[in-house]
């Protein structure tokens, strides 16, 4: 039903069904706006009016927040995406690359440049033929291809005629078994059915096929290029890589060469390609590390390498005091020792001065513990008539160092201790009871008792001098000879000495008016030191000493020259590096002026004694440490089996008769092994210095001056009746 209105719309009466809904006359809404507009973090306000500010303020701090916190993911992820997409394509790189080595002379070429920057000329010649030899048979193969189409075509239809020959043969076979002539074409027919089939297979499941093989292409060439492309722009890097506690391996020594700033090398190895890898040697473990040699290109020296040593570090995720570079025996090749991260910075285990309370020492064949190379051998010095210097910055492990060689040597109750040290603040107090004479004070007076201890040593060489028997003794003096028994003079802190302001006595007789320090012929300290270096060694009179920061003032050159081992910690210099161990170490790579400050208690050694490694003239050593209480629970065990140390004239007048002791030493016995007649004259005679180091060639030497013979049978034996026949004869020749 549809009702007209004829009133006016305008006439028409609004009835409201919200009366409270209707508007009211004046302010609607409004808000309070603040003369300085607030932050808005590049956000806009919302439209809906009923949310505060306060919630408006922490969404937007919230978005702020999000987008920082999403940023590094966002970053990484995008990197990542496309280093892996570049995977693809890198390996496209790899395999085509091999395909043009096996199907050229790329890969021939690569080696003979290789060969080239080595030097190997015997090589070069080999792969030279090689490659004349590759490029025949490839002339070969591409001659045979001419022939190609007409072999195939003939093989072709030979294999299609022998297809439907057997074909037939199998359907004659079914048809004379089944009795029906039709079988005879049945084997034909299935053959046709089966290519039939293998078409419609194709062409219903060939865009799988295909889209699946691709996927495995591509997967393939993503995995080639992930492992074996080197290959990846820096500005697709993961955001933090750290490679720490990862094997030092070829690929990543030849990267961290190629990233050194150096563009010959960088561009030598670029040419070499994956060949560049010839260039080491093998890396092999050494210690608490790896040990590799660097065959460097022509064009790049040793000095260069050496020069960035903390970039070469850094790139091989190692702190700097981690690597050490040298200088290998081979020429224009360095030799680069990789540490473990972190074990440097781990202690070596204590000295077997500690560990061992049964230790024992003969200065003559025995070797004295000093602590470990970098390869973790134990390292032992020979320290029977050799002078040494140690030198090194202040606060490095210097007296330390000095202290462990000394204190092995008191074990060997043969040795006779003076001991001067010019610091004074009790490094040397453990000696109280063992050295003959200890001087400890940094002043004048202590410098003068210094040099006084020197020129007594002096004194006691020229009057061994003067004694010596050379026609008894043409190859020089013995073991255990009386009366010229080890004496060691040690000096720490030299420098105190030789920088000393003191002058001699004044005029007059039995005065010497010389200054004492100084580094000239009138210095008294310097010409005793020069003295004993000349000739002391010959008698078994030795100086050791020890000094720090060394200069041509207090530390002469003569001086220093004249030890026999020279060791150093860290110095300031190259120049202090060549002062403390020679220009011919240094040159040959010894550098402790490349130490660090955490190379506390380690040493560059060099000299004779020293075992090294083939072909070097140093090692580096890590020296074992024996702190003060230690060294005082050592020295307490030498005073025990060591006593007090007998003077020179008390030896001479303690001398035995050897030939009755050995006599009485073989309990009578027809034979006995050398090695323990020496055991049994130190029981029969505890004490004695001539009987405390001697070995069984020592005992040999000994007897045959006696005339009694000492026959090797397997060991070392010593017969009773030669014995006996010696001192019988020496009783008639007294009647």
């Amino acid at each position: 039903m549809i009702n007209h209105h004829d009133e006016d719309p305008q006439d028409a009466t609004v009835v409201p069904l919200r009366p409270e809904a209707q508007p009211t006359p004046g302010v609607i809404d409004a808000e309070i706006v603040a003369e300085t507009p607030r932050p808005t973090f590049n956000t806009r306000r919302l439209p809906v009016p009923h949310i505060s500010e306060e919630t408006r303020l922490r969404m937007a701090e919230q978005a702020v927040e999000l987008r920082r916190a999403s940023a590094p993911y966002v970053a990484t992820g995008t990197k990542s995406a496309l280093r892996h997409a570049l995977y693809v394509p890198a390996g496209a790189a790899v395999v085509a690359r091999r395909v043009r080595d096996s199907r050229g002379t790329s890969r021939y070429e690569r080696l003979l440049r290789a060969a080239e920057a080595q030097g190997d000329w015997d090589r070069l010649g080999e792969w030279e033929e090689r490659e004349a030899r590759a490029r025949r048979e490839r002339h070969e193969r591409h001659m045979d291809w001419l022939k190609a189409p007409a072999h195939l075509a003939k093989a072709v239809a030979v294999c299609a005629a022998s297809g439907v020959g057997l074909l037939l043969a199998l359907g004659v076979v079914l048809a004379v078994a089944d009795g029906d002539a039709g079988m005879v074409l049945e084997p034909i027919g299935a053959a046709i059915d089966t290519i039939r089939w293998l078409w419609w297979f194709a062409t219903a499941y060939g865009a799988l096929l295909l889209t699946g093989g691709l996927g495995l292409g591509v997967l393939y060439l993503w995995d080639q290029g992930r492992k074996h492309s080197t290959w990846e722009p820096r500005w697709v890097q993961p955001v933090q890589r750290s490679s720490e506690g990862e094997p030092v391996t070829p690929h990543r020594v030849i990267a961290a060469l190629s990233d050194l700033g150096i563009s010959t090398l960088r561009k030598k190895l670029a040419e070499l390609g994956e060949e560049s890898a010839q260039l080491l040697g093998p890396i092999t473990i050494a210690g608490c590390g790896v040990e590799v040699d660097v065959t460097l290109p022509t064009g790049v020296t040793t000095e260069e390498i050496k020069a960035k040593r903390r970039k070469l570090a850094e790139n091989l995720d190692r702190h700097e005091h981690e690597l050490f570079i040298t200088t290998a025996p081979a020429a224009r090749t360095v030799r680069l020792w990789v540490a473990d991260p972190g074990a440097l910075d781990e202690p070596i285990e204590p000295s077997p001065l500690v560990l061992n309370h049964e230790i024992t020492a003969n200065v003559h064949s025995g070797r004295a513990p000093w602590g470990q190379n970098l390869r973790g051998d134990a390292v032992s010095l020979n320290l029977w008539q050799k002078h040494l210097l140690i030198t090194g910055l202040s606060n490095m492990g210097k007296t330390a160092a000095l202290r462990s060689l000394v204190l092995w040597l008191a074990f060997d109750p043969s040795t006779e201790l003076h001991i001067a040290d010019l610091k004074g603040i009790g490094d040397w107090r453990m000696f109280r009871g063992i050295a003959t004479t200890l001087i400890e004070g940094p002043t004048d007076e202590h410098v003068i008792d210094a040099t006084h201890m020197l020129e007594w040593g002096v004194h006691e060489m020229e009057r061994r001098l003067m004694e010596f028997d050379a026609d008894k003794y043409p190859d020089g003096v013995p073991p255990n000879l009386p009366g010229f028994h080890p004496i060691y003079l040690v000096v720490d802190e030299a420098q105190v000495a030789f920088m000393c302001p003191a002058q001699g006595e004044g005029e007059g007789e039995g005065r010497d008016p010389r200054p004492f320090g100084g580094s000239k012929n009138t210095s008294r300290y310097f010409m005793a030191a020069r003295k004993l270096h000349n000739q002391g060694r010959a008698v078994n009179v030795v100086l050791w000493q020890g000094t720090q920061d060394p200069t041509d003032q207090n530390l002469p050159k003569l001086v220093r020259e004249g030890a026999h081992i020279r060791a150093s910690l860290k110095v300031g210099t190259e120049q202090q590096s060549r002062m403390a161990l020679g220009d011919n170490a240094v040159a040959a790579g010894a550098a402790p002026h490349e130490l660090k400050q955490e190379h506390k208690g380690t040493v560059v050694v060099t000299g004779a004694g020293v075992p090294c490694q083939q072909g070097q003239t140093s090692e580096t050593v890590r020296t074992h440490f024996v702190s003060g209480s230690d060294a005082i629970e050592i020295a307490e065990r030498i005073k025990a089996g060591r006593g007090r140390r007998a003077s020179s004239g008390e030896i001479a007048q303690q001398e035995r008769d050897l030939l009755a002791d050995v006599a009485e030493a073989l309990h009578g016995e027809a034979k006995v092994k050398a090695t323990d007649i020496t055991a049994r004259l130190r029981e029969l005679a505890p004490g004695y210095p001539p009987y405390s180091g001697m070995t069984a060639e020592d005992l040999r030497d000994l007897l045959a001056d006696y005339g009694v013979k000492v026959t090797k049978v397997g060991v070392l034996m010593v017969y009773a009746e030669r014995v006996h026949a010696a001192l019988a004869e020496r009783q008639q020749d007294d009647t």
